[in-house]
């Protein structure tokens, strides 16, 4: 085919669409959708009975502060890898607040530790924190799984382990806010573990999830796809 009844076969095809808004600006529509989501939960459970002390504690603050810029970094980041053409460094935005995240509750397990000793890291078997992590969840993970659809997902992995990882820290940071756990290493393994499992299944359903190539031309399959 030459090359310019190639370019007439593709202006045949072309459709009027309405550009999508910057990624952070869609980041943002779907933190409030989240935020509504969570006040809506934790005024249906109730919030912890110690929730004014706790928010007095300046690590309990930096470790919510933490999820929270996590998510919004992610968010921003997923949307901005189903955009084609934006920067590949992008995608590692969320990275520097995750590790400030663990940072804290990390430093909450080396005190409980200095105070307790080993009996400090009691570790017990909470299945009931993993699917509170779900329930706060859910919701905002259809939602930002449905907007990422909307672009261009050349990196389909990249693009749902991020929107997973977005939906589940902004779910653990909620969590905090009427599920009274404060030993640091349960924190540690079922709510932030829990946050890291499902990021990791949302990267590896990448490519089921997101199907995006080119259109076919005269019957022939043209572009490929990325899956990082």
């Amino acid at each position: 085919m030459r090359t310019e009844d190639l370019i007439d076969a593709l202006a045949d095809k072309v459709e009027p669409v309405e550009p999508l808004r910057h990624p952070a600006a869609r980041a943002m529509g779907w933190m409030i959708v989240s935020f509504v989501y969570l006040a809506g939960l934790v005024w249906l459970i109730g919030p912890r009975a110690d929730i004014a002390d706790k928010l007095a504690e300046p690590r309990f603050v930096i470790e919510i502060a933490a999820a929270l810029l996590t998510s919004l970094m992610a968010a921003i980041a997923a949307f901005c890898a189903g955009c084609p053409g934006r920067p590949l460094w992008e995608r590692f935005a969320p990275f520097p607040f995750l590790a400030v995240w663990l940072a804290t509750l990390g430093e909450g397990c080396w005190r409980q530790w200095v105070q307790s000793g080993p009996d400090g890291l009691t570790f017990n078997i909470d299945l009931d924190c993993f699917q509170a992590i779900f329930l706060a969840s859910i919701l905002q993970a259809l939602v930002i799984l449905v907007m990422i659809r909307q672009g261009a997902p050349l990196a389909p992995m990249s693009t749902t382990g991020l929107a997973t990882l977005a939906a589940t820290a902004i779910g653990a940071a909620g969590l905090r806010l009427f599920h009274a756990l404060d030993v640091s290493v349960m924190i540690l393994v079922w709510q932030f573990g829990s946050v890291l499992l499902l990021a990791t299944i949302g990267f590896l359903a990448g490519n089921r999830y997101l199907k995006w190539s080119l259109p076919k031309i005269d019957g022939g399959d043209s572009g490929h796809r990325q899956t990082g």
